[in-house]
């Protein structure tokens, strides 16, 4: 659940852009209060300019944190996000965060964590695998894209690649690059999946967790408006322990789900 206590609304400047691949880039802005109190899978609303086009915020999961850094990354799909990836160092933005859940890295019911991705869906990977790595966790990522291009494996360690093309790693979706890694690794212990992506994807890895009762994490994406629950634009349909339709806010329940909820 969303924990407003640790809320920040702070005014920032952007202190450094760099690109991460076609049409992604990488934004550094030092946000002190959120940085001390984010967690991996937790997500920033951003006010883009101070004009009233776009009127909302944007969403974006914190993909790094380094002392009162946070970066976020961006993919440039429409006007607002067009404004982030083509600003300049300077430049101001409030920032709203650290909003969300997170990531359960600390259940003790896993030996080996698998960071499941497909294209922008890497966004919150870094941050996990920082994370997991300072608890002595072992990770593996299983990073998939249409091509090459759509392949976003900047600063990760430890990856595995599947394209669709074929034209890098393996051929193939990632969820058959998890299924082909499975059987291969056989000393990889209780496994648990932390996946980020498209929902065809999710869902497809969902059911594929569900079928070998491995436990699994989902980070969605959805338009959000107010980030806290106010607006009531965030609402997805879910399964409940019933396996009976309930519809959530996302960033009040979410980002984060379990994949048993994510059904068709």
């Amino acid at each position: 659940m969303l924990q407003t206590s640790a809320i920040s609304d702070v005014r920032t400047r952007i202190s450094a852009i760099r690109p991460a691949g076609a049409g992604v880039s990488i934004l550094s802005m030092p946000c002190p209060k959120i940085a001390a109190a984010a967690k991996p899978g937790n997500f920033v609303n951003i006010k883009i300019n101070a004009a009233d086009q776009p009127l909302l915020r944007r969403p974006f999961c914190i993909h790094n944190v380094q002392g009162d850094i946070i970066d976020v990354m961006v993919k440039n799909v429409g006007r607002g996000t067009a404004l982030l990836c083509e600003a300049s160092c300077g430049e101001s933005l409030l920032v709203l965060g650290p909003l969300g859940n997170s990531f359960g890295t600390g259940t003790g019911d896993f030996d080996t964590a698998l960071l499941v991705s497909g294209g922008i869906g890497t966004a919150p990977m870094l941050f996990l695998e920082k994370t997991l790595a300072a608890a002595g966790i072992p990770f593996h990522h299983l990073v998939g894209g249409r091509s090459r291009s759509d392949l976003l494996t900047t600063s990760l360690s430890n990856v595995s690649t599947a394209t669709d093309d074929g034209s890098e790693g393996f051929h193939g979706n990632v969820v058959q690059l998890l299924e082909k890694y499975l059987t291969e690794q056989t000393d990889a212990g209780r496994v648990k999946v932390f996946a980020c992506g498209p929902n065809p994807m999710l869902k497809a890895l969902a059911s594929f967790c569900r079928a070998r009762a491995f436990p699994c994490e989902l980070s969605l994406e959805s338009i959000m408006g107010c980030g806290v629950g106010i607006c009531y634009g965030c609402m997805v349909e879910l399964s409940n322990a019933d396996g009976e339709k309930e519809s959530i806010l996302l960033c009040r329940e979410g980002p984060v789900i379990d994949g048993n909820r994510f059904t068709t």
